[in-house]
């Protein structure tokens, strides 16, 4: 029986793998998911992103689709085609919205498709139904 001087267990934080070449793009995404009690693990590469998914085992991942090694069609192909990885769901993020490119980015493997710039506001209520809200 729990005494009311306890405190209730605290989940962890939700941990969010952050894929975004771009360094201003990284320390916003970063910025704003800390602040709401996230957990970043980031990288600026595909291949990293293949190690530190299976390494951190994230609650999401945050893809951009143009990376400097691999693109990030196939960084969402490779994850969903591996057991340990298929489930964690992935929002691609592009800055080159033309035609065509969301149904890419979702054929790829990805579970959402947002489009550079995008809104904060929107992206965050995107990501806490993904994966919920984290007490502070």
């Amino acid at each position: 029986m729990e005494r009311p001087d306890e405190e209730p267990p605290r989940s962890a934080p939700k941990r969010i793998l952050i894929v975004e070449d771009n360094e201003l793009n990284l320390k916003l995404l970063n910025d704003i998911l800390e602040f709401h009690g996230y957990e970043i693990v980031a990288t600026g590469l595909g291949a990293g992103a293949l190690d530190l998914t299976l390494l951190h085992q994230p609650d999401l991942i945050l893809l951009d689709m143009q990376l400097p090694d691999i693109s990030g069609l196939e960084v969402a192909r490779q994850l969903k085609d591996d057991e340990r990885t298929r489930m964690i769901p992935m929002i691609g993020i592009t800055a080159f919205a033309m035609p065509g490119d969301e149904r890419k980015v979702l054929d790829s493997g990805c579970d959402f498709y947002v489009a550079k710039p995008f809104n904060i506001g929107e992206l965050l209520e995107l990501v806490k139904r993904l994966i919920g809200e984290n007490p502070q």
